[in-house]
């Protein structure tokens, strides 16, 4: 099992990731971060909170009894992709991926790895 640090490292190991945030959802505060250069990850993180409310709204307005997995934003040069934890679905992990560098698909399972060995 990893720590929260540990993990956030590990996520930086990927393949293209500009940056990576853990965070409450909840409470939109950080539980840490790694990495983002000139990309705010704090800001960035607490912003993307809103967009994971937003979902899980919806989908209870929807009554969908589905856990959501991960949310995937896509940018001219960036794929931001959000994963729920299956742990604790309060937190989620936030990954900044550089769109020239990043296998997706790969990014998606190794960020689902790390997520299954984090351990706070």
């Amino acid at each position: 099992m990893a720590g929260i640090q540990q993990s956030l490292e590990k996520a930086m190991q990927i393949s293209g990731a500009v940056g990576v945030a853990l965070v409450d959802f909840q409470s939109g505060m950080c539980l840490g971060t790694s990495g983002g250069g000139a990309l705010n990850m704090e800001l960035a993180a607490a912003g993307n909170t809103e967009v994971v409310r937003a979902k899980k709204s919806v989908r209870d307005k929807l009554g969908l009894k589905d856990k959501i997995e991960d949310i995937l934003i896509t940018l001219d040069s960036q794929y931001h992709l959000i994963r729920m934890m299956h742990s604790n679905i309060n937190v989620f992990f936030y990954l900044v991926l550089d769109r020239t560098k990043a296998n997706l698909a790969l990014a998606r399972i190794e960020l689902q790895q790390i997520d299954k060995n984090l351990d706070f």
